[in-house]
């Protein structure tokens, strides 16, 4: 049988103090096609992205669905991992990731960070921590997905997510996501994943006050939007 392709796309903003190490650390034997998509890099990001080896996509606007969109159209590959450029996550468990989607076992998998109760304490800040459970608990009970996390850190065919006519262009994108794959009836799984402190620069949500409330605002908007929708 032949392999999928499989297409990384990890959505950039001035990541050059890490985007070295995410790179490397993406398992060779998935043979994946890596897209870095330049979201209004300043630094060395896609220089070194492109020193690197990997394609470099240009989203036309900014925001984090934006780029997550503009290298969805831009991927070949079948399946699609989102992945984030600053290396909290561990890019070499993306075999996992892709395993059940793989086997024909689920449509949309989620790297949970909060899975195994081992996150370290400084990985994420209370206000994402609290931001997180809430919606994770506002997802089971509007649209009974069992999710802990609403983890970036993810893998779904990209004729899939295709047809989930994707428009949250910012922060709403992961939470749309998930929710249009429930109300479309798609098999929706969670896997442990490991996670750890950003390596080097400030994250775009958490790290400041005016991205914490940005982010928690789209993502409980297109929660509860979703929701009301027949």
């Amino acid at each position: 049988m032949t392999k999928p392709t499989i297409s990384v796309i990890i959505p950039v903003l001035n990541e050059e103090e890490s985007i070295a190490a995410v790179l490397s650390d993406i398992p060779p034997e998935l043979d994946a096609e890596i897209l870095v998509v330049d979201n209004g890099c300043t630094d060395q990001t896609i220089p070194i992205a492109r020193s690197m080896g990997a394609r470099i996509v240009a989203a036309t606007k900014q925001g984090y669905g934006a780029a997550c969109y503009a290298g969805t159209l831009a991927a070949n590959g079948k399946i699609l991992v989102y992945l984030d450029g600053d290396y909290s996550d561990y890019p070499d468990e993306m075999t996992a990731l892709v395993a059940p989607i793989v086997a024909g076992q689920a449509d949309l998998v989620l790297g949970s960070r909060l899975a195994r109760g081992d996150l370290p304490r400084n990985a994420m800040p209370p206000q994402q921590r609290f931001g997180n459970w809430l919606t994770a608990q506002l997802m089971r009970r509007l649209y009974n997905i069992p999710v802990t996390d609403l983890s970036p850190f993810r893998a779904i065919g990209k004729e899939t997510l295709l047809l989930l006519n994707m428009q949250e262009m910012t922060f709403g994108w992961p939470t749309e996501m998930m929710v249009k794959a429930a109300r479309t009836g798609l098999r929706v799984q969670e896997i442990p994943v490991s996670y750890r402190p950003r390596l080097g620069g400030k994250s775009k949500i958490s790290g400041t006050l005016r991205g914490t409330i940005l982010a928690g605002y789209y993502i409980l908007t297109t929660t509860f939007r979703y929701a009301l929708r027949v």
